[in-house]
């Protein structure tokens, strides 16, 4: 096989592919980000904007040495379960991947996405693990609670909005139908107030402005609204008629921040965030107890089906009040907290201060006295915990789209708790961590959770039970 990287062209099986060449395919099934996969040529192709069964033209938009990424131009037969989008830039932006698809569609791809991912690293027993179908919501819009926009100028208007996919070209969003009403509302007012009071929002061209990312979070069950200003400066030209407008007319923002984060990073947080307005934290309430959420803490975007997915989890570590839980990237304690008045003892950590501060300060709020969080990471402190003669009879960890650290794997696997749950993000890494904690521990039921409707992520509960 031939590959020549710099034309972009590729020879394979005597058969030369090129950027912007089109030809004909039947999509096979769907891949982890919600695109259609086929073949040319027994050529591997990954083709966006195509669903299952589908005939399609495919272009060519980029050649590597072993597959091809394209997308659909034209649909020859169309899927039975394509649906029209809510959304007029579905198709160009992020986060909408499937709104294309039937809700029921999206529901069995997300439970097969689960059964991929096992049947390409087959830890030991997954035949016969139980995938139980995909829980999904009964109104799958409108479930977003944080908008988190960049802000930029165009064509002399302030726009907010998302990137189209892979470049720096912002698409307006005046409406988006998966975002929670109010982060919208409240979005959407900010930004002309940018407009108005003509605040420099951010140049990428040459790193000047002032405001670069504006976010909103809506707590579903108080009401609490908070807006962060993510800044290029410290400065902040009419912070106070800012904070002026927002009070006379946003009655509901009851907390404004400012993060400040210079230059062209590609990360949205700065390390330094200070308070402008109102109180430092907002109050989301979730099964019977409330949860202050500082600017930075991480809480899942969809608080209506948060409930549910920690119920899943709570129930399938069979509690029975006398256990000592370990709590894994615990956030601010959403759910190492509820499960307090089962357990003797809970302990979690967090590697984000903020987050630990706020689960700490929600135990007390709570009057829970037998929870504790500690700043750091879990692959860090629980052999810490072990040494010093800590021994639990019941873990949940919830890691981020990474999966878990390989030390903590040993943590886990060299404690051998008798209870154990693991709450997913990434079905791909979820199954490569399976390789190894399927040494010790039988997997009793996997339960696909959509928590993110339209898009292809898919969180999952895995219950283990020790050999």
């Amino acid at each position: 096989m031939a590959y020549q990287n710099r034309n972009n062209r590729s020879n394979y099986n005597d058969v030369e592919v090129e950027v912007g060449q089109q030809f004909k395919m039947t999509i096979k099934r769907m891949g982890i980000n919600g695109e259609g996969i086929g073949f040319y040529e027994h050529k591997l192709v990954f083709v966006t904007g195509a669903f299952t069964d589908e005939k399609v033209v495919a272009e060519v938009t980029k050649v590597y040495p072993n597959y091809i990424k394209a997308k659909a131009v034209k649909i020859n037969r169309v899927s039975k379960d394509r649906v029209e989008p809510r959304d007029s830039y579905a198709g160009s932006v992020g986060g909408f991947e499937l709104e294309a698809l039937s809700y029921p569609a999206q529901l069995r791809f997300k439970r097969d996405l689960i059964k991929q991912a096992l049947e390409k690293f087959q830890p030991q027993g997954y035949k016969n693990f139980k995938i139980r179908s995909t829980m999904g919501m009964e109104d799958p819009y409108e479930y977003r609670n944080k908008a988190q926009f960049p802000v930029r100028m165009k064509d002399g208007k302030v726009i907010a909005g998302l990137f189209k996919e892979g470049t720096h070209d912002l698409v307006d969003l005046p409406e988006c139908s998966v975002q929670y009403p109010a982060t919208m509302k409240v979005m959407r007012k900010i930004v002309e107030f940018i407009q108005e009071l003509e605040i420099p929002v951010f140049d990428e061209s040459n790193n000047s402005g002032i405001i670069k990312t504006v976010i909103v979070r809506a707590a579903l069950n108080t009401d609490d609204v908070q807006v962060v200003f993510v800044t290029n400066t410290p400065k902040f030209v009419k912070k106070g008629f800012m904070l002026k407008k927002i009070m006379m007319e946003l009655p509901e923002v009851t907390s404004v921040m400012q993060n400040i984060n210079p230059g062209d990073s590609p990360l949205i947080w700065g390390d330094k965030t200070v308070h402008l307005a109102g109180k430092d934290t907002i109050v989301e309430k979730i099964k019977g107890l409330s949860f202050e959420l500082s600017a930075r803490a991480f809480l899942q975007l969809n608080s209506i089906m948060l409930p549910r997915l920690y119920e899943v989890a709570i129930s399938a570590l069979e509690l029975t009040g006398n256990e000592k839980i370990v709590d894994a990237y615990s956030g601010v304690g959403t759910i190492g907290l509820p499960l307090a008045k089962h357990a003797e003892e809970i302990r979690g950590m967090d590697i984000i201060p903020e987050a630990v501060e706020d689960a700490n300060h929600n135990a007390i709020i709570n009057k829970i006295r037998n929870a504790y969080y500690e700043v750091g990471k879990a692959e860090d402190l629980l052999p810490e915990w072990l040494e010093e003669g800590f021994k639990p009879d019941a873990i949940i960890v919830d890691p981020p789209r990474t999966g878990l650290d390989d030390k903590l794997i040993d943590a886990i696997l060299k404690s051998a708790p008798e209870k154990f749950v693991y709450v997913s993000c990434n079905p791909s890494t979820m199954a490569a961590d399976l390789v190894q904690l399927t040494r010790k521990y039988k997997v009793d039921f996997i339960q696909p959770i959509d928590m993110m409707p339209q898009t292809p992520r898919c969180e999952a509960v895995v219950k283990f039970t020790r050999k």
